[in-house]
């Protein structure tokens, strides 16, 4: 009987920690964290899984909606909290206008403007929509008008969500997004997000410690 309980017990175990694994790694995803659609336009995206993310063949599109259109492939492999940037004018002179270091990755010349009613829309690279938000240009709290200063994201929830509307805030110099002043005289925080999570890294001993309580659950089984 004692074996049988510890057997169940096992198995509980088991299921648990696969339970906890899965939902870890699924809780997050590549989104669509900032942008401004006028000024010294830009987009940023965040890899907000807890492993790194390979670019090759994913793309950006606006309210055409049709994958493929922008290539984001120069970002390569987009590491845990990572945030990189799509922008209008050329890299060089939109990492000198914000003083970005040469960490942070940009691919400039985006020809395909952001309007003033449009779309963000992120694909990977089986064309498959990652992230979209949709926006106007009314004067928020109606929408977020991203006229010179970009637009944040209150809290991760709203990151699933295309909705502008839900908690999402305009820049403002010195808020909790590190947002300042570009030379143009631009308000945003491009290349960092500060509700970007810490990455959850799954042990390497992990899958060794489910395959082995499997093993010892099933011979107490075994043997009771």
């Amino acid at each position: 009987m004692l074996a049988k309980k510890f057997s169940h017990a096992a198995a509980y175990g088991v299921l648990a920690a696969s339970a906890l694994f899965a939902s870890s790694a699924s809780a997050s995803t590549v989104a669509i964290t900032e942008w401004m659609y006028n000024g010294d336009e830009f987009i940023e995206f965040t890899n907000l899984t807890s492993a790194a993310v390979d670019f090759t063949g994913w793309s950006f599109d606006d309210d055409s909606r049709i994958a493929g259109t922008v290539s984001l492939s120069a970002f390569g492999l987009v590491a845990s909290g990572e945030s990189v940037i799509l922008a209008e004018s050329a890299a060089s002179d939109f990492r000198s206008n914000w003083g970005l270091s040469a960490s942070i990755k940009i691919i400039g010349g985006n020809l395909t403007n952001l309007g003033r009613n449009d779309e963000i829309n992120l694909f990977n690279a089986s064309n498959a929509l990652v992230d979209r938000l949709s926006y106007g240009d009314g004067n928020f709290p109606g929408t977020i008008r991203t006229l010179d200063i970009s637009g944040n994201p209150s809290n991760l929830s709203v990151l699933d969500q295309d909705n502008v509307t839900a908690a999402w805030a305009l820049s403002v110099i010195g808020d909790s997004f590190g947002s300042f002043a570009s030379t143009g005289g631009f308000i945003g925080n491009p290349g960092q997000f500060a509700l970007a999570p810490a990455a959850v890294p799954v042990p390497a001993a992990f899958p060794m410690m489910l395959s082995a309580l499997a093993a010892f659950s099933l011979s107490r089984k075994k043997r009771a």
